[in-house]
């Protein structure tokens, strides 16, 4: 190549370079700066509760990486943080034990939003709510709970899930108090208040610790969606629809990338335990008596599980709390 003579000592260096690149990129292909540009970072937000196991797992294992994928974990304090951390900009996506409704929420205010990939379904056989009292309470029954101060997690889902079960199952003039979660045995220790509906793992926690005892588990199912066995979907893993449509190769990687986290703890829940350590504050001989949750993806969804789904979301709507009637099925992720 011919170089004029006006031009500088340094810029014949660069063009010189610049062929010599263009040489290699011949023989070894996309340089590797470019190959980190075409995988995005996917920041997922969680609550570190144990709903988030297949997430935990997934990272803890390097799934993600596997795929060649930059996955980031956003620890919140509550699922709506989580919620609003997708609508803000500031997270991809939700991982499991998000609540659902919450999400929903977030869907109402932007619709378009959110794409449902795994749900965490719970009942009275894969336990994550519960009612708990503390082990010297009298009560045998939820009706026993009539006018009494009962605790229950912060936030909308949490307290008008609390107030249904109480309502339907006989618990009149009860008072709903919202608490962290994690200070809900510690409350009825102490008296302050007379039962909790709360999550896992606080009832294995006040058992454990000789404190509290499980009145009644799977509560939403019962109470809610009239089957003990039925499946209540109160928390999801989601991707923002602005990440997919931006990034549908990565985002299709990511979620079969979780698809095998969730694999994982099906087929071999002892050993998945372990990666509760460090996401939630379950540590030591709780992580193996905590119960664990359901799970099924987007491709796993019968017609049943989507009613099931939606009796819930329409509970949201009957008490006012959603705008307007939410589909559920206009949320899951198509693939």
């Amino acid at each position: 190549m011919s170089i004029p003579s006006t031009t500088s000592p340094a810029t014949v260096t660069r063009r010189k370079a610049m062929v010599t690149g263009a040489s290699l990129l011949g023989v070894l292909g996309m340089p590797a700066i470019v190959r980190a540009q075409a995988a995005p970072k996917i920041r997922i937000g969680y609550w570190p509760i144990a709903a988030g196991l297949p997430f935990y797992a997934a990272i803890e294992l390097g799934y993600f990486k596997e795929a060649g994928l930059d996955v980031e974990p956003l620890k919140f304090a509550g699922a709506q943080q989580v919620m609003e951390a997708v609508l803000s900009g500031r997270s991809d996506g939700t991982a499991n034990g998000t609540g659902s409704a919450n999400i929903a929420i977030g869907e109402l205010a932007q619709p378009g939003t959110f794409k449902i990939f795994c749900s965490n379904p719970s009942n009275v056989k894969n336990v994550l709510d519960e009612v708990i009292v503390p082990v010297a309470s009298p009560a045998k029954v939820m009706a026993d709970l009539k006018g009494k101060r009962i605790g229950s997690g912060p936030g909308i889902q949490n307290v008008t899930l609390a107030k249904t079960v109480l309502e339907r199952g006989g618990a009149v003039g009860a008072t709903v108090v919202e608490l962290p979660i994690g200070q809900h045995v510690a409350a009825l220790a102490a008296g302050q208040i007379d039962g909790a509906y709360t999550l896992e793992p606080t009832g294995t926690i006040g058992r454990m610790n000789g404190t509290t005892r499980v009145l009644e588990a799977g509560v939403i199912a019962r109470y809610v969606l009239g089957d003990p066995m039925a499946p209540w979907f109160g928390g999801s893993a989601s991707l923002s629809s602005d990440f997919i449509k931006k990034n549908p190769d990565a985002a299709k990687k990511f979620v079969a990338a979780y698809g095998k986290g969730v694999a994982y703890v099906r087929s071999k829940s002892v050993e998945a335990r372990q990666y509760l350590k460090g996401y939630t504050p379950i540590e030591g001989a709780l992580t193996a008596e905590v119960p664990l949750a359901a799970y099924m993806m987007y491709n796993e969804f019968k017609p049943a599980d989507v009613a099931h789904f939606q009796k819930f979301f329409d509970l949201f709507s009957e008490k006012g709390i959603f705008s307007s009637r939410l589909m559920v099925d206009s949320m899951l992720y198509k693939g």
